[in-house]
């Protein structure tokens, strides 16, 4: 399929999470999708183990169901007032930010696809200690996900609240006991005209050279 006219640094810089403005109407065809799991896979991985597996939901029961498990885990995420943030025009921010969440909350069950990231390890059972080379061998193939799906005029957000309910989800997607989730990314077709990068704290107070 033909993508969007985006430069790479436009690319980069304006595929947003996107919660208020997917919409949950119009279908995604599956080619769509497979298309931008096909960019995901040719991310890096540590010893191109290619781990990963991919759940893609479109059955409308199971998107209910997975819906129903997220905004118990939201409802209980947002009662303990965590999730606000220290920029320093926090207010306002936080407020949008906590309005999408909440909009999207409330509607995850009712977008066209749900993409559940994977990854197959040799038990069940996370490492302990640094798991930094586990997850960092699949972050970058969702973050592909993520920027292919916008090249196509499709919206993502990463969540990870339903893994509160890991196991009910998995026994719902008949997951075997070896593959552990790695987040939720609803994907629909983005309403609106396009995006624009999102403010962020001066790079200048977060740089630091040769050492702290």
């Amino acid at each position: 399929m033909t993508t969007l006219p985006l430069g790479p640094d436009e690319l980069l810089t304006t595929t947003r999470a996107v919660r208020r403005r997917l919409d949950l109407t119009r279908p995604v065809p599956m080619e769509l999708i497979r298309e931008c799991l096909e960019v995901a896979v040719q991310a890096p991985n540590g010893g191109n183990r290619q781990a990963w597996q991919w759940i893609v939901v479109t059955d409308p029961e199971t998107r209910k169901a997975i819906g129903s498990y997220y905004y118990r885990a939201f409802r209980a995420y947002t009662a303990t007032g965590a999730g606000a943030s220290g920029a320093p025009d926090s207010t306002e921010h936080q407020k949008r930010v906590t309005a999408s969440a909440t909009h999207l909350a409330e509607r995850m069950g009712e977008v066209p696809v749900l993409m559940i990231p994977c990854l197959r390890l040799s038990t069940g059972d996370l490492p302990e200690g640094n798991q930094a080379g586990l997850w960092g061998s699949l972050l970058p193939a969702v973050w592909n996900y993520a920027l292919a799906a916008r090249a196509r005029g499709l919206g993502t957000a990463w969540t990870t609240l339903h893994l509160v309910h890991e196991r009910e989800v998995a026994e719902l997607l008949g997951l075997p006991g070896e593959v552990r989730q790695a987040a939720l990314i609803p994907t629909a077709y983005y309403t609106g005209e396009t995006f624009r990068p999102a403010p962020r704290v001066p790079l200048d107070e977060v740089l630091h050279f040769d050492r702290w």
